[in-house]
């Protein structure tokens, strides 16, 4: 049993982790995650859910790795290891608005990879600025 009633605050809000960790991970400007879309030594993750890259798009070439997945992904010791993750590129995460990459960044850091950094603003932030998206909402045009 629980000492705190249901829908009472937290000891420590989600907000609180995303600010926690926000203080010791390194996170990247769009502009200059832009620059970096070609670079060799860099991976871009979209951590996002299947259904949010379906529906918005990703950024041009970046690795699809489900947040609820990416720790046992990037673990060499792990059953579900992707050595793609693990090839000597720095890792740049993003997500929707880089609430869930400042955690799975810090998630990272806290595991040893002192090699990966997140989207300052997320998906978010790179639509904003009117970058390049690959997939996402088809235009669907309706006969008269």
């Amino acid at each position: 049993m629980t000492d705190r009633e249901p829908g009472s605050p937290l000891r420590r809000s989600a907000k609180d982790l995303v600010d926690e960790a926000m203080t010791r991970i390194e996170t990247i400007p769009v502009a200059e995650v832009a620059d970096l879309l070609d670079d060799p030594g860099v991976l871009i993750v979209d951590i996002r859910d299947p259904r949010e890259l379906e529906r918005l798009g990703t950024i041009p070439g970046a690795f699809r790795a489900p947040r609820g997945m990416l720790e046992f992904w990037v673990d060499p010791a792990s059953p579900y290891y992707k050595p793609a993750l693990d090839d000597g590129r720095k890792l740049i995460l993003y997500c929707g608005s880089a609430w869930r990459s400042a955690l799975a960044t810090a998630a990272l850091n806290d595991m040893g990879r002192a090699d990966v950094a997140h989207l300052e603003g997320g998906f978010t932030a790179w639509e904003k600025a009117g970058l390049p998206v690959e997939g996402g909402p088809v235009a669907s045009t309706v006969p008269d």
